[in-house]
């Protein structure tokens, strides 16, 4: 057996740290209003950005679902797990973004790393922002492409990159549209610029942006009016503002079959169980139809923005659900994280690894469930943890401040 010595010391020094990660136990529903590890809170930390996922409609599409199909796929969609309700999903999320055609996978993460480490590989070149989710940069390390990343959201540094890998035999440019830890968005038309200019494929990952952007939330693409033939690859996620669970791929029917043929997160591994993909159906349908809640979404965050910047405390530029309040220390966002809980509120204190060290944060997410009435209370409980900081805190959230001014 393997000798593991040294396990506990690496766990104790990450306590130590206060970057120590532990699990919540969900005892209710994805909604506001949440029961975790048995208290009752107002969660701002979930990803239901229209607040479908416990939407009638969705649940009961899941149900009827189940009646005829049952519960797992049982197989691969290229062995016989692939059901009419997966295919019908396919053809939506083609129409829904203007594409040839989408190609569903299990998971964001296995549609990142499927579709890179197919598109890509020895010989080619894979460019990265620097600030782009894990799955983006594994996949990248993954493809045995030449990988490079470039400064967060900059166009120079991306050019820069680009010209020295003139030599590649095929050029990838990947950027998250919304970045899941800032809340700010890729300039998506001059990366397209860029792409054209260069001879380079642009493949975003939208999965904080579908549903929530664009006239009828179609997504990043709609937002940029962004064609098939400018964004050539198209990534999103059912898991966030959709309400329910998977991802996809979309794009040309050359590049569809390509990833059914070679992307191997896509090839081995269990299709989604088909009554996800219908109930998936019937939050593409709200989607489309309420467009209210993205209205309402707006709202909200233009109340929290004004109420925190009223508060002081350092508040990154962020138009979308995902208001990140930047606090540096870990220790301190740890410690304001649970402030907010003992007043019944959850808003998570993201740290590194996941975010860069000196950048801890409290990351509040909105959802268009919200009342006004919470956002309120989490704006008062907020101010007063601010009244309550020490002096050597309150200087520690200016050096934060500073570094948003950089």
């Amino acid at each position: 057996m393997a000798d593991f010595d040294g396990l506990s010391d690496a766990l104790n020094l990450r306590k130590a740290q206060s970057l120590y990660r532990s699990r919540r136990l969900l005892t209710s529903a994805q909604q506001p209003q949440q029961q975790i590890d048995g208290k009752d809170v107002i969660s701002f930390c979930s990803n239901d950005y229209l607040g479908l996922a416990n939407h009638p409609k969705v649940k009961e599409a899941f149900t009827k679902a189940v009646e005829l199909y049952g519960v797992g796929s049982g197989a691969s969609h290229l062995v016989n797990g692939h059901s009419a309700l997966h295919h019908e999903l396919e053809l939506t999320l083609a129409e829904f973004t203007g594409r040839d055609r989408a190609v569903l996978f299990s998971t964001g993460f296995m549609a990142n790393m499927g579709s890179i480490t197919a598109l890509v590989g020895r010989g080619d070149a894979v460019l990265q922002d620097k600030w782009n989710h894990a799955s983006l940069i594994d996949a990248g390390l993954a493809s045995a492409a030449k990988f490079k990343r470039y400064q967060h959201c900059d166009l120079a540094s991306l050019e820069r990159q680009l010209l020295s890998c003139s030599d590649a035999g095929r050029t990838l440019i990947v950027t998250d549209s919304v970045f899941s830890m800032d809340g700010d968005i890729a300039p998506l038309a001059e990366l397209a610029d860029l792409a054209d200019a260069h001879n380079a494929c642009l493949m975003i990952d939208d999965a904080h942006g579908f549903g929530v952007l664009g006239t009828t939330g179609a997504g990043a693409s709609e937002q940029f009016q962004l064609s098939q033939d400018r964004l050539p690859v198209l990534m999103g996620t059912l898991g966030k503002a959709c309400g329910t669970f998977g991802a996809f791929v979309a794009g040309s029917e050359e590049l569809v079959e390509t990833l059914i043929q070679h992307a191997r997160s896509y090839i081995y591994t269990t299709a989604l169980p088909p009554a996800v993909a219908a109930a998936s159906l019937a939050s593409i349908e709200l989607i489309q139809t309420e467009g209210w809640r993205r209205d309402r979404l707006q709202q909200l965050i233009s109340q929290l923005r004004a109420g925190i910047e009223r508060i002081g405390f350092p508040l990154m530029e962020s138009g979308t659900p995902i208001q990140p309040v930047l606090i540096g220390d870990a220790e301190l966002a740890l410690k304001i994280s649970g402030k907010l809980e003992e007043n019944g509120l959850l808003v998570t204190a993201i740290r590194p690894p996941t975010v860069p060290d000196g950048t801890s944060r409290l990351r509040i997410t909105l959802s268009a469930e919200h009342t006004e009435a919470q956002v309120g209370r989490l704006l008062s409980v907020l101010g007063d943890v601010y009244d309550q900081l020490s002096t050597q805190e309150r200087e520690q959230l200016s050096q934060a401040r500073t570094k948003l001014l950089v």
